[in-house]
């Protein structure tokens, strides 16, 4: 009887904690609060570029502190081609790396 009882308690949580009200609009607008509100932040990720017929893609890495300081580092992961954009105070950087492949 015990485990009859326990069971149904724990089916009923289960049904009535899957019934939340949290849906997309509040998941994206409490995202945007923790960006805006964050005083540094870093993200990796892949960016595909296409044009026309073909397509290139980099791996991406950006860095960011308060006061729009920031760094992004863009790596061709074909040629290994490397560009990286820097702000700071003092204006904005670009710095172009092309790596040499001996053959």
């Amino acid at each position: 009887m015990k485990r009859k009882l326990l069971f149904l308690l724990l089916g009923g949580l289960f049904i009535l904690g899957g019934c939340g009200t949290v849906g997309e609009k509040d998941v994206i607008k409490d995202f945007s609060k923790k960006v805006n509100d964050s005083k540094a932040y870093y993200i990796e990720g892949t960016l595909e570029i296409v044009n026309n017929e073909d397509v290139y893609t980099y791996a991406v890495k950006v860095s960011y502190a308060q006061k729009d300081n920031y760094k992004v580092e863009l790596n061709n992961t074909v040629n290994n081609h490397e560009q990286i954009i820097l702000r700071n105070s003092d204006g904005v950087y670009v710095q172009t790396h092309k790596s040499t492949q001996l053959l």
